[in-house]
């Protein structure tokens, strides 16, 4: 499968129904749910189901992405971005396996998304958001160039809500040379 982002280790692609397994494991953890107001897939056929009917990419030309290391091609989580139809809004979100928290991928896939969303789909602005108890999610989007711009309900927590905008973001690439 094509990938869409190639980071320093990872490529970005889009999900497959051969990804459920990952999957299952993924949203089986306690850790790795407790932020997101998910539950675990019931079954690998649920699981399956949930990729079958994907169609982020189709309906929006963008969406979450599989985040596999380069050398292996073992899949470590999932990062990218999402149209929110309601609020018509483009959110980024990440979510990886525990055992691969604080190695910087969650900051090294959602900076080249931000990238993405910017340079490939010309968006003027992208949100983030996590309960106010994710620290690490929070920290992310901080390491991403996102500012804070207010609280919200987020599945009934509070909630934090961060937001770049394309000007901020170029400022920002120029700064870096």
């Amino acid at each position: 499968m094509k990938a869409i982002l190639e980071t320093q280790r990872m490529l970005l692609r889009e999900f497959d129904v051969a990804d459920a397994p990952f999957f299952m494991e993924l949203n089986a953890s306690p850790e790795v749910l407790k932020y997101t107001g998910d539950k675990p897939f019931e079954s690998l056929d649920l699981a399956k189901k949930f990729l079958l009917n994907y169609s982020e990419y189709q309906l929006h030309g963008m969406g979450r992405w599989l985040c596999v290391q380069k050398e292996t091609f073992s899949p470590l989580g999932w990062c990218g971005l999402r149209y929110q139809t309601k609020t018509k809004e483009v959110d980024i979100g990440f979510r990886f396996l525990q055992k691969f928290w604080k190695m910087g991928f969650a900051t090294e896939a959602a900076k080249a998304c931000i990238s993405y969303g910017f340079e490939k789909l010309q968006l003027n602005e992208i949100i983030g958001r996590a309960m106010v108890q994710n620290k690490a999610s929070i920290v992310v989007l901080e390491k991403i160039g996102m500012n804070f711009i207010g609280n919200f309900d987020f599945e009934l927590h509070p909630g934090v809500k961060y937001a770049i905008l394309k000007n901020d973001y170029l400022q920002q690439q120029a700064n870096a040379k």
